[in-house]
């Protein structure tokens, strides 16, 4: 292997995994959903955040829907 190498003369590339990155967003999330998380997320050793991801892309893979019941007005 060489001391040094001269990466000068290389020609950059587009990031092929750039459209498979996590974006970075905030969201405002219940204590005790968040908490929720964090204690599944302790039993799997994985990081909390992880785990809510992972939970996001089965609802998007098996297209599930939310179904909101709301109370109705008296």
């Amino acid at each position: 292997m060489k001391a040094e190498y001269d990466l000068s003369k290389l020609k950059s590339r587009k990031n092929p995994y750039a459209s498979k990155l996590k974006k970075p967003v905030t969201m405002r999330l219940s204590e005790d959903v968040v908490q929720y998380f964090k204690g599944m997320a302790d039993e799997a050793g994985v990081p909390y955040q992880s785990l809510i991801n992972l939970y996001l892309r089965d609802c998007l893979a098996n297209s599930r829907k939310v179904q909101i019941n709301w109370p109705q007005a008296v």
